[in-house]
């Protein structure tokens, strides 16, 4: 089987020694490091590990499997053994989606060389790969499951557990009829191409093969003519069909002689329906194709709640990988809870938790080479500062020095603004959001220093009492009432009335009365407060305080608890403050597994920063990649136009006309290749069902299912139409999900795939299903047909 991609692979020296094996040091943390023997196996394509050459080997990760290879130094873990072992051995195996970290220790630095550099060169191939190669990759990992003894050929009973392992439940005379055809060499087993042409009799499409006669007049090819009548009348390409023709054809049909006349055939047909051009996204949202001129408070901005975790906020590990996987993932919004920490340096960590720490410039250092790796839009910063005002300034000194260029601290013009820059204009910058002394208005008074006012008194005053609490809102606060004192309430829910009560006398702590003889230092320190330009954070009273009160510039935070009720409370007046200031909402404090809310009814309101724990896989962040997977991935989302006008109507709970009602009817065909639940197992087949998941305003918020197909995830057909109806298809998000129907427990997740409303293509069209992690299943799909339109009858969308 090794020779279906060896030939394509480069030849290469590291190669051929990472093939021969190596000892290693695998170190998954200070006390457990062990010795390992790993060896990339002939096929290029896996590498497989055991305790000791020449022992018992199992597969340890595909190649498809690894995003990067870093050097000893950029590993954490390792940095934290420098002592014991030697980083220039070191390297890093960093894996797609959730996946943890491989940490080994070569025993030279030659041989990590070797490794670093193959593995590089390997993950550089696979990126490469054109469709075809993927799929013998894939063949290629299944070949080396299924081949037991490993000798490279599969005799029949290997081929019968094989199957079994790919979902397959296939009659024992069919299966071994299949066997002997594809078994030209007639050696009783089945070896490199063989085994592809095996392959190829067990996934002949007939539901495929059906569509294609329909539209054939010799069901032997598709004309120019033929091919362009299905493009306009049931792909809707529209005017551009011929065009579109021609290129499909020349993508995708094998032969050249029907490039040269212009035909498609079978194989070619089949081809366009599995590739990008015959997928349900529409190719015209991949790259940017939104626009980014506009102010980042019409934007919908991919953010991450707590990224230093990548485990529960109780007693999970905090690591500088959570900032990376969610920059890499083109969140564009990070949060750092910064603690004082030893030795007069900061560090990063969920504070009053057993959550591990990490120094904060280390968190800095990871952004600044991390943030635009991705996308070029600008990161924020949003600083939760629990600091001393000595170590605020070292802060401020770091974010300075590693940052560079790239922190912006001044207007981009150095002029007073009147609305917020755009993500155009802010490429390449990282904008710190946190607490500031003054207002952008008064850092540009051109007047020479003065005595402290009394109006900045009252300003730090009321800094050193929102210091007290995380500057997300508290649900309770303490109050006391005296003859001679003041009321004083928490400001993150006190009236407009108490805050001006507040603001008339300095106060230490809420719930406690000061003598108006007692003075109060202020707890911000000014060089930090003074990186804060275009995201003032303030605490929110009411919209009608907002509105009176607060500029463009400066943003609140709401819990979830609080985001929820006002949208039913005052779900218009929410829209309307989205689209002059920003908003971040975040989980509740009560999530100590770091599980996540829906973040749809938020965007309903036009929130901006949907804070999510990005490191919990599910529905959440399902709808979260689904949202930003358009635009390049880039982590801005252009909001609906309605939730950009300041004068908008719209209410999330209640939406009425102009909207036009569409149907979406959606026919699901048919399965391909449906991984089992657990790959490894043996055990029974699968019993697949597909459900469609519209989320969006509450009415159009609805579900429904196929039935299940039993023992079949090879190539399952349902052929069942769902009806669906769309008052607000601008906010609407789809999730096809493909389910394990089991009648005794809850159906188990087998794969998804989510996107938004506006990147949905109509027609025959592939979904190609992703795994938890938001990771291809490639080749799994499911094919379905699209159709939307409006509900008066008569009307086309």
């Amino acid at each position: 089987m090794a020779s279906l991609l060896q030939g394509r692979l480069p030849i290469n020296q590291d190669l051929l020694l990472m093939q021969k094996g190596t000892m290693m040091r695998k170190v998954r943390s200070k006390s457990w490091k062990k010795l390992r023997y790993f060896r990339l196996q002939d096929d290029g394509m896996t590498v497989w590990h055991a305790r000791q050459a020449g022992g018992r080997a199992k597969p340890s990760f595909s190649i498809s499997d690894v995003d990067t290879v870093r050097e000893g130094h950029e590993s954490e873990l390792l940095r934290n053994l420098a002592e014991e072992l030697p980083l220039e051995q070191g390297f890093t195996i960093v894996f797609h989606g959730r996946r943890s970290n491989l940490d080994l220790v070569a025993n030279s630095v030659e041989e990590a060389q070797v490794w670093m550099q193959g593995l590089r060169l390997l993950v550089d191939f696979v990126t490469s790969m054109d469709q075809q190669e993927r799929l013998d990759q894939w063949l290629s990992d299944w070949f080396q499951r299924g081949d037991k003894n490993q000798d490279g050929r599969m005799s029949f009973r290997e081929v019968q557990r094989l199957l079994h392992l790919m979902n397959v439940e296939m009659d024992q005379e069919h299966a071994f009829q299949l066997f002997q055809t594809a078994d030209a060499s007639q050696s009783g087993t089945l070896e490199g191409e063989e085994f592809v042409n095996f392959y190829k009799s067990l996934t002949q499409r007939a539901e495929v093969q059906e569509l294609f006669e329909n539209f054939s007049s010799d069901g032997q090819k598709l004309t120019l003519l033929e091919f362009v009548d299905f493009l306009q009348e049931w792909q809707k390409e529209g005017e551009h069909a011929s065009d579109l023709a021609l290129e499909l054809i020349d993508r995708h049909e094998p032969s050249d002689s029907g490039k040269l006349r212009h035909v498609l055939s079978m194989d070619g047909f089949l081809s366009y329906l599995c590739s990008k051009d015959g997928d349900i996204f529409n190719p015209i949202c991949l790259p940017i194709y939104q626009d980014m001129t506009q102010p980042l408070n019409h934007y919908y901005i991919n953010s991450s709640h707590n990224t230093y975790l990548v485990g529960d906020q109780f007693c999970g590990q905090s690591s500088v990988e959570g900032y990376i996987r969610a920059l890499k993932r083109g969140c564009r919004c990070v949060e750092v809870d910064i603690w004082d920490g030893p030795s007069g340096e900061p560090i990063v960590y969920h504070g009053h938790t057993l959550t591990s720490r990490i120094p904060f410039k280390d968190v800095v250092t990871a952004i600044a080479q991390y943030a635009f790796q991705t996308s070029d839009y600008p990161v924020i910063l949003s600083l939760e500062n629990h600091c001393s005002w000595e170590q605020q300034e070292v802060i401020a000194h770091h974010l300075t020095e590693i940052l560079g260029e790239q922190l912006l601290s001044t207007t981009l013009d150095g002029q007073l603004p009147t609305q917020l820059p755009s993500p155009e204009e802010l490429r390449g910058k990282i904008l710190v959001k946190g607490k500031k002394l003054k207002t952008l208005e008064e850092d540009f008074e051109e007047e020479e220093e003065e005595p402290e006012s009394e109006l900045e008194g009252e300003q730090e005053a009321e800094l050193e009492l929102e210091a007290q609490f995380e500057s997300e809102p508290h649900e309770l606060s303490p109050r006391s009432k005296d003859k001679n004192d003041k009321v004083v309430m928490c400001p993150l829910l006190c009236s407009p009335m108490c805050c001006q009560i507040v603001a008339q006398a300095p106060i230490s702590k809420p719930g406690f009365l000061l003598s108006p003889k007692q003075k109060s230092k202020p707890i911000l320190c000014p060089s930090l407060s003074s990186l804060v330009v275009y995201l003032k954070a303030v605490s929110f009273y009411s919209f009608a305080h907002s509105r009176e009160h607060y500029r463009f510039y400066e943003m609140s935070s709401f819990s979830e608890a609080k985001a929820k009720s006002l949208i039913k409370e005052a779900g218009n007046e929410f829209v309307q403050h989205n689209t002059w200031q920003l908003s971040r909402v975040y989980p509740s404090g009560l999530r100590t597994d770091s599980s996540n809310y829906n973040p749809q009814e938020f965007w309903n309101a036009g929130c901006q920063m949907v804070a999510m724990n990005m490191q919990t896989a599910g529905l959440e962040m399902d709808l979260c990649d689904g949202l930003f997977r358009q635009n390049a991935g880039c982590g801005y989302v252009l909001k609906p136009d309605f939730l950009r006008d300041a004068q908008s109507s719209f209410h999330p709970e209640r939406p009425i006309s102009p909207f036009k009602a569409q149907v979406l009817l959606i026919k699901v065909i048919s399965g391909q290749q449906l991984p089992k639940v657990d790959k490894n197992k043996e055990g029974s087949i699968v019993d697949p069902l597909v459900r469609v998941e519209i989320f969006g305003v509450r009415p159009d918020t609805a579900r429904q299912e196929t039935s299940y197909v039993e023992n079949n995830g090879f190539n399952p057909y349902w052929g069942q139409t769902l009806c669906f109806r769309i008052l607000v298809p601008e906010l609407a998000l789809l999730r096809f999900v493909v389910k394990d129907y089991d009648w005794k427990s809850r159906n188990d997740f087998i794969g998804q795939y989510t996107l938004p409303w506006n990147c949905m293509q109509q027609g025959y069209r592939h979904i190609h299903l992703l795994s938890k992690d938001g990771i291809s299943l490639h080749p799994a799909s499911i094919f379905v047909h699209i159709c939307t339109q409006e509900e008066l009858e008569g009307a086309d969308s």
